[in-house]
């Protein structure tokens, strides 16, 4: 499957875009017309706990560089393949150190609650805006790439309210906040939190939206919104989640600018979050990502 799969997707490249040209040195790097896009091909087999496992190497990482490129993430039976822009993570990826064998390891971790890329010491990050061909189709053409609104902290509570309506979760955004969130959004808000979370409730009716399973009320997705405010008072927020609630495990997950990425992949490298496990469940959302996961979700249940 892996030879095929890495074959149909270079037929595809090669069918939309033209000419492909393999790189010296890797049997993994690809480039798009003449520096016009690099593209690095990973593949993994999904393992038991419904992930994959990858390595990149560093020396192929370095051909990226100073490119328009992409990682292409594929595995078995995915319906369009994940392409990472470099330039998003390439300051994330430096941040950590590669291992031994010189490859940064990385996993891509699926669950209702969304498709995350986990970075070994680099943090977690929410991928489900980067499925399909519209990201190399950006990055060929810099124009489309101003598709993405300008967003304020209200609207971003609002897609994520209705995505997770989408995927069948109830939605709690703060009280506070719901006159300003609910202009034509497709979701109504939980009135009260689900009982038996004990102290944990009284910091949970702040966070700015959670998602919540009907029927148990298990606690599926906390999001904290950082538009300006500091990273490190939404992690503080979900670490005391955390540490009241440790058995309850849902996704943290801090949505921000991607220029607040690398702020915080060094926040959540505190030794207080890495003392209390938050370091490992804690991922990281950009607003683009969180707009294009809305769009995908409208039309696939449209």
């Amino acid at each position: 499957m892996r030879n095929d799969l890495r074959a149909s997707v270079l037929q595809e490249l090669q069918n939309r875009y033209g000419q492909l040209r393999k790189l010296p040195g890797s049997q993994s790097l690809h480039e798009v017309g003449d520096g016009a896009l690099r593209i690095y091909l990973r593949y993994s087999r999904v393992h038991d706990g419904n992930c994959t496992f990858y390595g990149l190497r560093d020396e192929d990482l370095r051909q990226l560089e100073g490119y328009p490129s992409v990682i292409c993430f594929l595995w078995d039976h995915q319906v369009s393949p994940l392409f990472l822009p470099f330039s998003e993570f390439e300051e994330v990826l430096h941040s950590t150190e590669p291992a031994r064998d010189g490859q940064y390891k990385v996993q891509v971790q699926f669950q209702r609650a969304g498709t995350e890329l986990y970075i070994a010491r680099g943090g977690r990050h929410n991928v489900d805006g980067y499925t399909g061909w519209s990201i190399v189709e950006g990055l060929l053409d810099s124009g489309k790439m101003a598709t993405t609104p300008l967003l304020t902290h209200a609207q971003v509570q609002g897609l994520l309210g209705a995505i997770g309506t989408r995927k069948q979760f109830d939605i709690w955004v703060p009280l506070a906040d719901r006159s300003k969130v609910h202009g034509g959004q497709e979701f109504t808000c939980r009135e009260e939190l689900p009982a038996g979370l004990g102290n944990a409730a009284t910091t949970l009716q702040d966070v700015d939206v959670v998602w919540i399973e009907r029927g148990s009320g298990r606690l599926r997705a906390l999001f904290e919104v950082e538009h300006s405010t500091p990273i490190y008072s939404g992690l503080l927020r979900f670490n005391d989640v955390h540490l009241i609630v440790p058995q309850l495990k849902p996704t943290y997950s801090i949505v921000a600018n991607d220029e607040r990425r690398s702020l915080f992949v060094r926040q959540l490298s505190r030794p207080t979050f890495r003392s209390s496990g938050l370091s490992e469940l804690c991922t990281f959302m950009r607003y683009e990502n969180v707009f294009a996961w809305h769009e995908r979700v409208t039309k696939e249940r449209s």
